[in-house]
């Protein structure tokens, strides 16, 4: 099993590079084009879900798992910071639950396995896995 990790700060700009980066881990994993997109769909979604639902600002860092074995892709996100300190200029999250659930129910719909969870620490995290 190939284990990748992935320390990120809490800001919206790097969504873009987190699709990219496990877009090209499942393609080499061997998805297809297809699954590579809905693979980076969920994890853009539980990314957001993470950084930013529910809390009071964006999460100051997250944490990224992704581990690889052959014919399956499991990614888990968690939120890694102590203290939600960066704030948010407009708030939109706080007042978006719907927003919040379409994201769970895509995340849902394009993987396989989805597990919520909230560790020992109170630090949230997503389970996602896609098979091939």
């Amino acid at each position: 099993m190939d284990n990748l990790q992935f320390i990120i700060p809490g800001k919206p700009e790097y969504l873009t590079m987190i699709r990219l980066a496990i877009g090209s881990i499942a393609t080499t994993a061997g998805f297809d084009l297809d699954a590579c997109e809905d693979i980076k769909t969920a994890v853009s979604e539980a990314c957001k879900n993470v950084s930013c639902h529910g809390f009071d600002g964006f999460s100051d860092k997250y944490e990224l798992q992704c581990n690889v074995e052959k014919g399956r892709i499991e990614i888990i996100i968690k939120d890694d910071c102590d203290e939600h300190t960066l704030q948010k200029l407009a708030k939109p999250c706080q007042n978006c639950p719907k927003e919040g659930e379409l994201g769970i129910f895509v995340i849902q719909s394009l993987m396989n396995e989805v597990t919520f969870g909230k560790e020992e620490d109170g630090h949230k995290s997503i389970r996602m896995v896609k098979f091939l």
